[in-house]
């Protein structure tokens, strides 16, 4: 592993980490690591999931409200 990543964080937040990482018994940078990989597989199958969402929208044809058909409702 040789990749490195610089990023700045409020006073408060260091502060959560460090407090994490001394109750884990882990070091900061393996915190940040786990907590990056957490969030990174709790994305991926919500985005594979929603592919249909790039298609949405482009229809041209049909109703504008596919909800109303006339001649059905009832008064």
């Amino acid at each position: 592993m040789s990749n490195t990543l610089s990023i700045r964080l409020p006073e408060e937040l260091m502060d959560r980490l460090r407090e994490k990482a001394r109750r884990t018994g882990l070091p900061v940078g393996g915190v940040v690591r786990q907590y990056v990989e957490i969030g990174l597989s709790r994305d991926a199958p919500a985005s594979k999931n929603q592919a249909w969402r790039k298609y949405v929208g482009i229809l041209r044809d049909g109703p504008p409200d596919l909800s109303s058909r006339k001649g059905y409702s009832r008064k």
